[in-house]
């Protein structure tokens, strides 16, 4: 090759090279838009341990999530976050574990059942219902104590039975209620439930003068048959849900559900049904103030 065709071909060979560079350069600019990231799509069935107060909320959850992820399927346990925790340190295969306090969360943990870091998602406050026609003349918590009432709770082992003696052990702190005012309840108490939705069917069927529930359980579709009274703010505990990923068998769904109850959409249907914002700070402000969710249901202040 002559020394002239050489240099040519040199040359040809740098240009290309020059284009190729700029075009790298331009492509990777300030003004030009990213390369979209792979994104893992989610399938397969997703597992759900959740605490039978979520049920509403997660059912309704389910259709917008399944909707933007046609191949996955939400499959739920709901029960009393206690019961739910020992099946996973017995064994029982979840993808992701919602429950309704700590305590049961790190049950789960220490059994090396949860996979990820666990956050709270959203808080509950209690309150007082009664049958519609509260054949007990209930008309505050102090009447929990009056002879003849019946009481029911759940077990003590169950989130709701432990907020539930909370507040009694509160009341039992207050001269107002005296001293043996948790005595007096319990010595009231007809039956210990596993879950607050068997609590809640209890009072809804008659079966019970009075029982401490979550805000979010009486629900659309009992509250017609209750009476409900806010317990006031000195006797009050604001119930923590913390949720994490579980050791399943599809962590990426577990992942997506996680993402998805800790996200906007998921946040906004937990309002909807009544639950209060995952800050301890967020959730007391609402607390204190009049409020209602979709339905109009929930009691105020």
């Amino acid at each position: 090759m002559s020394s002239f065709n050489h240099a040519c071909a040199q040359s040809a060979a740098c240009l290309f090279a020059a284009l190729v560079a700029l075009s790298v350069t331009v492509a990777c600019g300030p003004g030009a838009a990213p390369t979209p990231a792979a994104v893992t799509p989610i399938s397969g069935e997703i597992v759900v341990f959740a605490a039978s107060s979520l049920t509403d909320a997660f059912q309704d959850m389910a259709t917008a999530f399944q909707q933007a992820n046609p191949n996955a399927k939400l499959v739920f346990n709901f029960g009393a976050s206690s019961q739910l925790a020992t099946q996973l340190a017995q064994g029982a295969s979840a993808d992701t574990f919602a429950a309704a306090d700590q305590t049961q969360l790190d049950i789960a943990k220490k059994a090396g059942a949860v996979a990820g870091q666990d956050q709270v998602f959203a808080r509950n406050q209690l309150v007082l219902i009664l049958p519609r026609d509260n054949p007990a003349r209930i008309n505050a918590i102090k009447d929990l104590a009056n002879r003849g009432v019946k009481f029911v709770t759940a077990q003590p082992s169950v989130p709701i039975g432990q907020y539930t003696a909370q507040m009694l052990d509160k009341a039992s702190a207050d001269p107002a209620y005296g001293a043996d005012f948790k005595t007096r309840v319990l010595a009231n108490t007809v039956s210990q439930e596993d879950n607050v939705r068997q609590v809640v069917s209890k009072v809804q069927l008659g079966e019970a003068d009075a029982a401490i529930v979550y805000s979010t359980d009486a629900t659309p579709q009992v509250r017609n048959q209750l009476q409900v009274i806010q317990v006031p703010e000195p006797l009050q505990t604001l119930a923590a849900y913390p949720i994490a990923v579980a050791r399943g068998n599809n962590t990426a769904g577990g992942e997506a559900f996680v993402e998805y109850v800790l996200g906007p959409q998921g946040q906004a249907t937990l309002a909807k049904w009544g639950f209060l914002p995952p800050t301890q700070a967020s959730a007391a402000a609402a607390q204190r103030s009049p409020r209602s969710n979709t339905y109009g249901w929930l009691p105020t202040d």
